[in-house]
């Protein structure tokens, strides 16, 4: 059992928590507070609760912070060793699971599963056991665990043997694969995966068709009785309007505009100000930044009369550049992006405006100046841009949106959808969006500001542990 003076009443797992640590030259730690729906949800219970947040280190500079003892209150970092975590996060957690799940395998080729991915699942199997574990003797009687995302799948179940007195839930923020997809795995690592997230009490998606896809998968892998012990939530988490509108506001957001309008340019050769097509993603290869890229100079190819009247803002942030796959797509972003501009750019016009070093004082600056929002990704847990450009677009901005997102469960009958593959499509839709009328994008906008803040992060976080709570 757990002692009384370490026993929490609440408890989060994550692969990433609230706070990192970096090492500096002369040997001290700087600390970092992360953002995000998890931070905010979790400060809604306030200070006064018994809560605890359980993290991996994932540098140096953690690792160095839990060997000096280093840490902030409710919050318990594991040392896990950094071979076994690569081996579970980079090889099976975004290589495997990320891939299958947002339907991103180029199948003649791959997967292939061969000895070292099980040599890798193995390193996925301790660092899941290690999670469990450490909920397991840090959390009080019938405390209730909420359990993030694809990287901790197996924890649920493992937690549910060490600790059957506990209220588990786990939230995927992924997309779930279809069931003849989710069957790329090897059968035994498919059902594994199932009856770990079945070891919840609640286990949780962002929308009603990942849940769907994820309940068909246990009734066919596991039969319809599998699913008699879990109850399958959904819980769409929103932008937070008040963070967002205060925010884009500061002066380090107005001079981001000021840049960006100086790079947009100050008009067209007509005299009227250069409209703006925005979107701001990691280039994770799911987010389509690519075909985005593509679909806009072919509007420029298809409808000359653009030429010099829009500016392409692409903000594209580096992401999980230590794999192969990645550093390639970020690098045929750039690519592109220099091509279009290469044929279509002027003295005056740069057609593509990118940016590759993040920065969100500058997406916010961004999303100030959206006339259109493209959010075009293959496939997506949700999309939180898609909702928070139209929060704070101060003119009001038509989304462009991917009918494989998310969002577009919410946000589907006010956007101008697309098929994410369709470039011929995507053009038509953006020429559609600059063309919109101002009173109807205005209407718009504000259907999809009230659509997109219906569930804020901390109502969306206390609606899962009140739920959790009253399960058993």
């Amino acid at each position: 059992m757990v002692s009384e003076h370490s026993a929490a009443q609440i408890l989060v797992a994550s692969n990433r928590g609230p706070i990192s640590y970096t090492l500096r030259d002369d040997g001290a730690l700087d600390a970092r507070r992360g953002g995000g729906g998890l931070v905010s949800g979790l400060s809604a219970i306030g200070s006064e609760a018994d809560a605890l947040w359980v993290c991996s280190a994932l540098g140096d500079g953690d690792r160095e912070a839990v060997r000096r003892g280093v840490g902030e209150s409710g919050v318990l970092m594991l040392d896990i060793d950094a071979d076994l975590h690569a081996d579970a996060y980079n090889g099976i957690a975004n290589s495997v699971l990320w891939f299958i799940h947002h339907m991103l395998y180029q199948t003649p080729l791959e997967p292939v599963f061969d000895d070292e991915f099980r040599r890798q699942w193995g390193a996925y199997e301790s660092y899941n056991r290690a999670f469990a574990q450490a909920l397991a003797d840090r959390a009080g009687d019938g405390a209730a665990v909420l359990v993030q995302d694809y990287h901790l799948a197996l924890v649920p179940g493992m937690l549910r043997a060490l600790r059957p007195d506990l209220k588990i839930g786990h939230f995927s923020h992924t997309p779930w694969a279809p069931v003849d997809y989710f069957r790329l795995l090897p059968d035994d690592i498919a059902s594994q995966l199932l009856r770990g997230l079945l070891g919840a009490d609640r286990t949780c998606f962002l929308t009603r068709r990942w849940a769907d896809a994820f309940a068909d998968c246990c009734t066919e892998l596991l039969g319809p009785e599998s699913l008699k012990g879990t109850r399958i939530g959904v819980h769409g988490l929103g932008a937070d309007a008040d963070f967002l509108r205060e925010r884009a506001h500061r002066s380090d957001v107005d001079e981001r505009m000021v840049t960006l309008r100086g790079e947009i340019g100050p008009a067209d050769p007509a005299g009227a100000a250069r409209r703006t097509i925005v979107r701001v993603d990691r280039t994770e290869l799911s987010k389509n930044i690519v075909r985005g890229l593509l679909a806009y100079r072919q509007l420029l190819r298809s409808r000359p009369e653009w030429r010099e009247r829009v500016v392409h803002v692409a903000f594209a942030y580096p992401s999980r550049q230590d794999l192969a796959v990645y550093r390639e797509y970020t690098a045929e972003v750039q690519r592109v992006a220099d091509e279009i501009n290469e044929e279509y750019g002027t003295a005056g016009w740069t057609p593509v405006v990118l940016h590759v070093k993040d920065d969100f004082a500058r997406s916010l600056a961004a999303y100030r100046l959206a006339d259109v929002a493209l959010v075009n990704p293959i496939r997506d847990g949700m999309n939180l841009v898609a909702k928070e450009i139209p929060v704070v677009s101060e003119q009001g901005c038509a989304l462009v949106l991917s009918r494989e997102a998310g969002a577009y469960e919410e946000l589907g009958e006010d956007a101008i959808t697309v098929n994410p593959y369709d470039v011929v499509g995507t053009a038509d839709a953006l020429h559609e969006a600059l063309t919109m009328p101002a009173a109807e994008r205005s209407r718009r906008t504000e259907r999809l500001a009230a659509a997109a803040t219906a569930l804020p992060p901390q109502r969306w976080f206390l609606d899962q542990l009140e739920a959790l709570r009253e399960e058993r």
